[in-house]
């Protein structure tokens, strides 16, 4: 039982992070100064072309200058964004066209690195307008550039280094704080106690336990097509970065196809979308709802069919029958308007009414690549009531390949 002033203490000092967020306006209010100092550099370097009085050399140097503002004013965002969304309050970009990617995953020591990467950028800028302008720099300020400027390197360096033991010992961290194991006989509860270290460490997140599949689980999951048996607690939680544990834990329970929400999974080829999207689906078909699962191509093969034959309406109709679709590889292949148009009906027709699962390399922001101009609207439908998850890291596959060719 917690004391109630202790928590009452501690919910007033969380709420004085929003003390920073004056901060960050404030930085705002700077970016807009790097914007007047940008255009004014330009318009300089504007008349002195125009006036036939611009060197070679003196172009050269205006340009670097405009670059170390442009990477100055990044930097400025990067702090801006990402410090406000790590130490004031979560923003709401989730589906936005142009959600930066870094942002989904972004935390403290993923912030330090990149602050630390575009100093070592600006820096390599100053540098190099130190080594253009070498006729009038003396061989002190060369020497201390350099010197600086491999500071900067060896001090990012040692960061990136030190960001990955980080957090790895905050997912131990976290996969430490078991929930608290329900009252037990005293027989059991006097062997824990003589034998604390042979007791099972708790998994990486708190994935409910896969239910027992009756005949009618067992007869769903056939029915849903899957191109095999995956299962929650076969996925390697530890190889995807960034991943949201808790997330995919409250998935587990299935309640999202209840709550008519979609799930939609993001990340290169090989990080266990497709794993992840089986496993929803046969936890779904284990909690009593029935499933289809097929590629993006077979369903725009089986919604062109319906079209052709003059049914479908009906075939839109008969798929709520389903209460999950599960739409896999969206992005691998472009489609034309009429794909991308039955693509849209399925979706808004599903909208509010049953759910989706859908797995794709790309973001939402750049569907317009697979969808074309229908892509805004169906990703407002589809994003509208969905827990989008963001999966990086390198090819499962490749990795395993890899490891058994050195095997």
């Amino acid at each position: 039982m917690q004391n109630p002033t202790t928590t009452t203490l501690g919910y007033a000092l969380f709420a004085t992070r929003w003390l920073q967020a004056p901060l960050y306006f404030g930085l705002v209010a700077a970016q807009g100064v790097y914007v007047y100092k940008f255009f004014k550099e330009l318009w300089t370097l504007i008349l002195m072309c125009v006036s036939g009085h611009a060197t070679e050399t003196y172009v050269m140097l205006a340009v670097l200058k405009l670059v170390d503002v442009v990477m100055i004013a990044n930097l400025l965002i990067m702090v801006i964004v990402g410090g406000y969304e790590t130490f004031v309050s979560r923003i709401g970009l989730q589906g936005h066209r142009d959600q930066p990617e870094w942002l989904s995953h972004v935390n403290s020591n993923v912030l330090k690195v990149k602050l630390a990467t575009a100093i070592v950028g600006i820096s390599s800028v100053h540098l190099l307008q130190m080594f253009v302008d070498v006729h009038h720099t003396s061989r002190h300020a060369l020497l201390w550039g350099t010197v600086i400027h491999m500071a900067f390197i060896a001090s990012a360096a040692i960061l990136a280094y030190m960001s990955g033991p980080m957090v790895a010992h905050t997912d131990r961290g976290h996969t430490d704080r078991a929930p608290a194991a329900p009252a037990q006989a005293p027989g059991h509860a006097s062997r824990q106690q003589a034998e604390p270290e042979s007791a099972p460490l708790p998994t990486a997140a708190a994935i409910p336990p896969q239910p027992a599949p009756d005949t009618d689980a067992e007869a769903r999951i056939h029915a849903a097509g899957f191109p095999a048996r995956k299962v929650l607690e076969e996925f390697d939680q530890q190889h995807p970065r960034g991943l949201d544990r808790d997330v995919l834990a409250r998935l587990g329970k299935a309640d999202f196809v209840d709550a008519r929400r979609n799930v939609v999974f993001v990340g290169p080829p090989g990080t266990g979308k497709t794993h992840l999207a089986v496993a929803l689906g046969m936890r779904a078909c284990q909690a009593g709802h029935r499933v289809l699962f097929a590629t993006a191509a077979e369903w725009a093969a089986r919604l062109a069919g319906a079209r052709a034959a003059g049914r479908l309406d009906a075939e839109l109709a008969a798929l709520d029958d389903h209460p999950l679709l599960i739409v896999d590889e969206v992005g691998y292949t472009p489609f034309d308007a009429a794909s991308a148009g039955l693509f849209f009906q399925l979706v808004a027709h599903r909208y509010e009414r049953a759910s989706l699962i859908v797995t794709s390399d790309r973001p939402l922001g750049r569907w317009d690549e697979v969808f074309g101009p229908s892509a805004p609207a169906l990703t407002d439908r589809l994003a509208h009531h969905a827990e989008i998850v963001r999966l990086d890291g390198d090819s499962y596959r490749t990795r395993r390949a890899a490891t058994a060719w050195a095997d």
